[in-house]
């Protein structure tokens, strides 16, 4: 699907905010800490939503990712009440490895820029 383009980048849109706050402000799980919502793809036919989200303690992402699918069907039900459509898409949660990706790429591409001393001495 291209991206920015049509009903299904719009609503997923939507959605990234609606759960967003949801997450922040109703889920009691306790599993669920601090995450950012990066990305949300709508199937073209609406019916699915795949939420790609990031964690600043990675060492609790077996923990968080457990508490989402386990609050999948609240959050659903709690975004067909804020959102009127036909049919709430299915959510389903994913971690989004990107923003190491591309963390470790950028101190690839410094490490070769900027080359760290090697513990030699230069010659004079």
């Amino acid at each position: 699907m291209k991206r920015g383009q049509g009903r299904p980048q719009r609503l997923g849109d939507l959605i990234q905010r609606e759960v967003s706050e949801l997450i922040r402000l109703e889920l009691r799980d306790p599993r669920v800490g601090m995450l950012t919502i990066t990305a949300v793809d709508v199937s073209p036919d609406l019916s699915n939503a795949k939420i790609f989200f990031t964690l600043l303690e990675k060492e609790k992402l077996e923990d968080t990712l457990h508490g989402l699918k386990r609050s999948a069907g609240f959050l659903r039900s709690q975004l067909a009440r804020r959102i009127k459509m036909y049919t709430t898409p299915e959510l389903r949660f994913e971690y989004d490895e990107s923003v190491e990706r591309g963390d470790r790429i950028s101190r690839l591409i410094d490490a070769a820029i900027h080359p760290a001393t090697t513990g030699r001495k230069k010659r004079k």
